[in-house]
């Protein structure tokens, strides 16, 4: 399918953009695209921006940027450089586009509420270093103000809007749905010492919801034609051992929350345009073949579902529950949800690129 990147993460954070431009170099030549969760959603959203936009145009490929935000609040009103930067390089002819989400905060781990340099190395060599007083006090020091060279979220969120979870360790399960300021005032300790701690408590980077966008600009963003959506989260049971954690709504009510809240009750596209953005788009994108539209010939990929009741119910306190009016489903012709039951048919396949079988290394 192409090149993917996340940029803001160790070890990801590492590539230089000629790097970048060279390996997609090559993932175009067999029809791939870069896809980017870009270098900066924040602070220098605009200078990522450019980043993806050269790569691109060096490369040869198509590009996509991963959930496109603007992260933090000193960070919202950049809505109109970003898009106008986009829209620049698609009138160029370049192939740049976008997906998002439909609510107002992300999820990730603690790692993106530190430097990378002290994650070098993986979870343990991070673990390691947080153990050692002297780096902790120079960590706590730059989680306190804005990353220079890397995406500071504790700074963009704040404590306060840090929701934890996600956590490995059952002792610490009973914190999930609290926000680290909560944390760190029933530990009697600062926020930043806590995130530390936890993490190293945990074994695990402790899943986190930051809540950084204006639902202003969410709301606008939903309405660009070459804009497409994806959940950016695992397809989970409400059940068993999945209620032990938490996860964000978007898990369980992208989609729906799309079709019902900007579709239908706001009009903020018609649901004609949010179809094509939900299937042809992202499948035309990725190069996917016979998939993606009600065509003869093609794969029998069907939903069925009632845009009267469309509706998301997941919300970030009580994030898994099901959404409603999803009638009926069929993958490759086979029926999976019956008037919303699933059949417990599973009838999916791989799905290749466009670069499978044509090119090798």
């Amino acid at each position: 399918m192409g090149v993917g990147s996340s940029l803001i993460y160790a070890p990801g954070t590492y590539a230089e953009t000629p790097e970048l431009i060279a390996i997609t170099t090559a993932a175009a030549q067999c029809g791939g695209m870069y896809i980017s969760h870009m270098r900066s959603e924040g602070d220098r959203l605009i200078e990522a921006i450019d980043e993806l936009i050269e790569i691109a145009r060096r490369s040869g490929a198509a590009a996509e940027i991963y959930h496109l935000k603007m992260a933090g609040r000193d960070n919202w009103d950049k809505y109109d450089a970003a898009i106008a930067r986009i829209e620049a390089a698609r009138a160029e002819g370049l192939r740049i586009t976008a997906d998002m989400y439909t609510y107002p905060a992300g999820a990730t781990g603690l790692d993106a509420a530190m430097p990378t340099w002290v994650q070098a190395g993986g979870l343990e060599a991070w673990i390691e270093r947080l153990k050692d007083p002297a780096i902790r006090a120079r960590v706590a020091a730059e989680m306190a103000a804005p990353g220079k060279g890397w995406e500071n979220f504790f700074v963009g969120a704040g404590p306060e809007g840090m929701l934890l979870v996600g956590f490995r360790n059952e002792a610490l399960k009973p914190l999930t749905g609290k926000t680290l300021a909560e944390v760190a005032k029933m530990r009697g300790r600062s926020p930043a010492e806590t995130a530390m701690d936890l993490v190293i408590e945990d074994g695990s980077r402790v899943g986190t919801v930051y809540f950084l966008m204006d639902e202003a600009n969410v709301a606008k963003q939903v309405a660009l034609p070459w804009m497409s959506f994806g959940s950016d989260a695992s397809s989970q049971a409400p059940e068993s051992v999945f209620l032990k954690s938490g996860t964000h709504p978007r898990a369980y009510g992208n989609f729906p929350r799309l079709l019902g809240r900007y579709v239908r009750d706001e009009g903020r596209v018609p649901l004609a345009d949010a179809i094509r953005r939900l299937t042809a788009l992202p499948a035309g994108n990725l190069k996917i073949a016979d998939r993606g539209m009600l065509k003869p010939g093609y794969f029998a990929d069907v939903v069925v579902f009632d845009p009267a009741r469309i509706a998301d119910h997941a919300t970030f306190a009580d994030p898994q529950v099901y959404a409603t009016g999803m009638r009926d489903v069929f993958v490759n012709g086979v029926q999976v949800l019956k008037d919303g039951e699933h059949s417990g048919a599973t009838p999916g396949r791989v799905v290749r690129g466009p670069g499978y079988g044509r090119c090798k290394g």
